[in-house]
């Protein structure tokens, strides 16, 4: 690269590194220092001084270099695209430079910061980079060899298949140049390069480049040699990386192991053993991946042969260590289970919502804070060996279960009850016969010394819940495959029974975090069955009994306990005194909180879940929960107004529970719309930067319109739905459920508006919907919705949507028969009707999906509907003549059958309905017309076809007769009298109206 023009200020540069030096002092305003930094960063050449400073200032510290490229790397992640291309230069050029200083923390650094360019700018776009990387692996020199490995390594972890593709002005791709020198490297006797080495190739595997297959494979079985050449290395970062890699190997290219399995198998079993924590982890990995491998079934006994070693291993390590932070925590958090918690205490509490038709109920999640160990891992992959292997498992881990479960060692019991919660559910035939001792041991756990103890009771407890419910309600067969006897089932439900109160009892002890998620487990298993039907008082006792109890952060499981059990008993909730019991403590709460405290955020989801349970029996809070609703949101509203940052969670939060609010309540929330604000307030909502909150916002507008749309902005919403569905915006992932939730909402609305206020808005939606029907990469719920927000712009406004039918009839068809019926899909095709009567001639050239829709209905309830889709089939039957045994025979026979239920319907209307036919396919202004009579009864077989050219077709209209039917089928015309109809290029045909097609 050719050396660029600019040159620091040095003035510039004593300035940024005085900064950088003070930052470093403990006792400076670090805040001060940053806002400065951050003035600093609004000078287009900021960066290069940074990178000058960098890679050139040897004369300063370490860590003032290191600051100087720190800040570099987050500047340059957000703004190294808008650089001028002389700076991008300048940096490339610069920091390049830095990869194989003799420094290993500006080495790391360098790594990092050409990661970073290399991510942001594109690795096609800077050739240098892989020829300075590709140059340094070729050194001798180990710092120049290290500091080309990091970045490398770094860029893998974040694009590694872009290292398969092309480089302009290079001849070879960068994974060709670099992966033989790669696995060369695995030999090095320096371990870090050693360690980087495998880093790098493990990550490439994920996209196996052409370079690491090779021709015939032989470069992956290069690499599988050399990983086991490594296989009791020194260092314990090699053999980490070499269990992942195998591990790896196993998952996505496990057909290069099938040889090799016995002796992989062997040294996993090793490794799991490892004395280091971490080297014992990667490889516990490694029997979960190859359950999950899909290898085939003659490969499962070789692992089988195994258990008998293996089993006690990962039950050896599933046992605490006395001085694990854990059991530290653990004991410290029963001890102050009454004192108020700090908020480094409290876990972030995130949202996931699902948009309209997506399917799924919402989900809330929690950041997983606990770290993933060697414990942990080992009893997920006991569960996943009792998936594979079932009730074979039982032989080896009963008696190592039993010895433990008496042992005075507290560790050794729980790791007992670990593993059997473990296997609980893939050797639950097995277990069966033991339910009895199992229960019996159990519950008297729950009140062990050692909260730990009690702690994992409650979860090995919840794991029984599917099977004690299914047991009880008889839905589970025995171990030999038989129904469970009566006497089995009423056994079950009183275990079911005792498991209930075992875990109830624990809610007001020291584990009340296991104790709530065991709760809720048993409530969403046993729903409204015989198990916990008649339970829900004294669950709802216990639970409300802990409301008062529970401090910040176990009273958000208990909310979520709280959801779960109206979620899972629903309507059975409404009664009077659960009522009572339940909502005005949990107003309360929220009136505690106030409306900017984020421990709101699980309450309002707790709430959400208990209002759509109770539905009408909601109202006498409708007004409270509504108007604290709006509150919330016009107060976030008027923050962002004032400049105040806003957390757009509690606008989510309460749009949700206004949506269920208005779902369950119906027309009675109404007067709460017209009093409040809501119109205004949604305008803006519709209008956020943030997709989820106009996700949200849509998905209120769609309830709103369908009980109030009178007191909506339905023209101005219909304006901003309309460009969440632009190409532009649908191209963003993150725009997807919003764009859904839009879609939605127009179909609700157009149906709502007068066809006057609809016509205008109609192009300039459709521009967007019709396109969306053939686009590939949409999911499916938003071209369901797209689907039938078409048909709803067509059933009000015909005439505007028609004229373009035929560029979107077949794609429209085929998404037609994806929907389920309901009244969506009705609205659908009674749009798809009023289209055809305006455009007939489209429904021809695509008659075969239009009767694959028609087809797709289960049962149509709109006997309207069934009428007219009749019509319209019996209609193209006629007018295809002599074409139609053709077209009929390309249909399937379910396809025939259901069009000839379809077209039964209204099929002794007579010849009014031919009339009627006639004029849907031939307009008034055509005047090529040939009268036709028709003699007799269609469905005596007795019909003959009669020319009459001498009669205009006035004179055929007056004169024409109805022949009729009775629901029995019997002929009520006289067969003298004639019927006459209009027809175009129809000469000589017979019509048999009553025929079935």
């Amino acid at each position: 690269m050719a050396t660029v023009a600019w040159q620091p200020r040095q003035e510039g540069v004593d300035q940024i590194v005085s900064l950088l030096t003070q930052y470093q002092q403990a006792s400076v305003d670090h805040a001060q220092i940053f806002a400065q930094l951050q003035h600093c960063s609004s000078f287009p050449d900021f960066n290069n001084y940074l990178v000058f400073i960098f890679s050139s200032g040897e004369s300063y510290s370490v860590e003032v270099r290191q600051s100087a490229g720190l800040l570099l790397k987050n500047n340059l992640k957000t703004a190294f695209l808008t650089t001028a291309p002389e700076f991008q230069a300048f940096i490339k050029h610069h920091v390049l430079r830095s990869l194989g200083t003799d420094n290993p923390n500006i080495r790391s650094t360098t790594g990092t910061i050409v990661s970073v360019i290399a991510v942001t700018g594109g690795i096609a776009n800077w050739p240098e980079m892989t020829m300075a990387v590709a140059q340094c692996l070729y050194s001798e020199d180990p710092n120049h060899m290290e500091g080309a490995l990091d970045a490398l390594f770094k860029i893998c972890e974040d694009i590694p298949g872009e290292l398969d593709k092309a480089v302009q002005g290079l001849t070879d791709t960068p994974a060709n140049m670099f992966i033989p020198r790669l696995l060369a490297l695995f030999k090095s006797p320096h371990p870090q390069i050693r360690r980087f080495s495998i880093g790098c190739v493990n990550q490439m595997l994920t996209t196996m480049p052409r370079a690491l297959y090779g021709s015939q494979g032989e470069n992956l079985q290069l690499y599988l040699n050399e990983l086991f050449s490594l296989r009791n290395d020194q260092h314990k970062e090699v053999r980490k990386l070499v269990c992942s890699g195998l591990v790896l190997m196993l998952s996505v290219q496990p057909e290069i192991l099938y040889e090799h399995l016995h002796e992989l198998i062997q040294f996993m079993l090793q490794s799991t053993q490892d004395p280091d924590p971490e080297v014992a982890l990667e490889s516990c990995e490694f029997w979960s991946a190859f359950c999950e491998s899909h290898l085939p079934e003659n490969y499962a006994p070789i692992l089988k042969g195994f258990l008998p070693q293996l089993i006690p291993v990962l039950l050896r390590n599933m046992a605490y260590d006395e001085h694990e932070e854990e059991v530290i925590n653990a004991e410290a958090a029963e001890s102050h289970a009454d004192c108020p918690d700090r908020d480094q205490d409290i876990k972030p509490f995130f949202m996931q919502k699902a948009a309209v038709g997506e399917g799924g109920e919402e989900e809330e999640e929690e950041e997983e804070v606990n770290t993933w160990n060697l414990r942990k891992c080992s009893a997920a992959s006991l569960d996943i060996l009792s998936s594979m292997y079932g009730d074979e498992l039982l032989q080896y881990i009963l008696p190592i279960v039993q010895e433990r479960l008496s042992d005075a060692d507290w560790k050794m019991r729980e790791s007992a009850i670990l593993a059997v919660g473990a296997v609980a559910e893939g050797c639950a035939h097995g277990l069966l016969g033991f339910l009895a001792q199992l229960v019996q041991f159990l519950i008297p756990m729950l009140e062990d010394p050692r909260p730990l103890v009690r702690s994992i009771t409650c979860w090995s407890l919840s794991r029984f819940s599917k099977w004690l419910v299914k047991s009880a309600l008889g839905m589970m067969p025995g171990p030999d495959g038989k129904p469970v006897p009566p006497e089995q089932q009423a056994q079950a439900k009183a275990y079911g029974q005792q498991q209930l109160d075992g875990v109830l009892s624990a809610l007001l002890g020291g584990v009340q975090e296991a104790a709530c998620s065991a709760v809720a487990t048993l409530e969403e298993e046993a729903g409204m069955g015989s198990v916990l039907g008649p339970r829900v008082e004294v669950i709802l006792q216990h639970l409300m009994v802990a409301l008062t109890r529970y401090q910040r952060k176990n009273l958000r499981i208990l909310y979520d306990a709280l959801g779960t059990l109206a979620d899972a008993v629903g309507s059975a909730l409404n009664q009077p005194r659960y009522i009572q019991a339940l909502v005005p403590p949990l107003l309360e709460k929220w009136e505690q909180l106030g409306d900017h405290n984020r421990d709101l955020f699980p309450l309002l989801e707790c709430l959400k879940s208990v209002t759509g349970a109770l539905g009408p029996g909601f109202q006498p809070y409708a007004e409270t929960v509504y108007l604290k609703s709006v509150s919330l949101i016009q107060q976030q509203l008027q923050m962002k107004v004032n400049g105040v940052e806003v957390e757009k969670e509690f606008v989510l939060c309460a749009l949700d529970l206004m949506c269920v609010l208005v779902e369950g309540l119906g027309t009675s929330v109404e007067s709460l719309v017209a009093s409040s604000n809501t119109r205004e307030m949604l305008l803006v909502l519709c209008a956020d930067p943030h997709a989820d909150v106009r996700q949200g916002a849509f998905e209120l507008v769609g309830d709103l319109s369908k009980i109030c749309a009178s007191h909506l902005a339905c023209s101005e919403l219909f304006v901003l739905a309309q460009k969440n569905l632009a190409p532009e915006v649908l191209c963003n992932p993150e725009n997807m459920s919003a764009s859904n939730n839009a879609c939605w909402a127009v179909g609700e609305m157009a149906v709502k508006m007068s066809p006057q206020a609809l016509v205008p808005l109609v192009p300039l939606v459709a521009q967007h919907l019709i396109p969306m029907l053939s686009e590939e990469r949409l999911n499916k719920s938003l071209k369901e919705n797209t689907t039938i927000t078409i048909g709803r712009l067509g059933l009000m406004c015909p005439e505007q949507v028609a004229p373009a039918l035929g560029s979107f009839m077949h794609p429209w068809c085929m998404s037609l028969r994806n929907i389920q019926d309901d009244i969506e899909k009705e609205h659908a095709f009674l749009g798809l009707c009023a289209m055809l009567h305006q455009n007939p001639s489209v429904g021809l050239a695509s008659f075969v999906p239009l009767c694959l829709a028609v087809a797709s209905w289960q049962k149509m309830v709109n006997q309207d509907l069934h009428a007219e889709l009749g019509k319209i089939l019996r209609a193209y039957k006629d007018y295809l003549k002599d074409d139609w045994p053709r077209v009929w025979g390309s249909l399937e026979a379910p396809v025939r059958g259901k069009l000839g239920e379809i077209t039964a319907w209204g099929s002794r209307l007579g010849v009014t309905t031919i009339l009627l036919q006639a004029r849907f396919i031939y307009t008034p202004e055509d005047q090529d017309i040939l009268g036709s009579t028709v003699s007799g009864c269609p469905s005596c077989e007795k019909t003959e076809a009669v020319e009459d050219t001498s009669r205009p077709l006035a004179a055929c209209l007056t004169t024409s007769v109805s022949i009729a039917h009775g629901k029995a089928g019997k002929c009520l015309a006289q067969p003298e009298r004639r019927a006459i109809f209009r027809a175009k290029s129809m000469r000589g045909q017979v019509f048999r109206e009553g025929a079935p097609v």
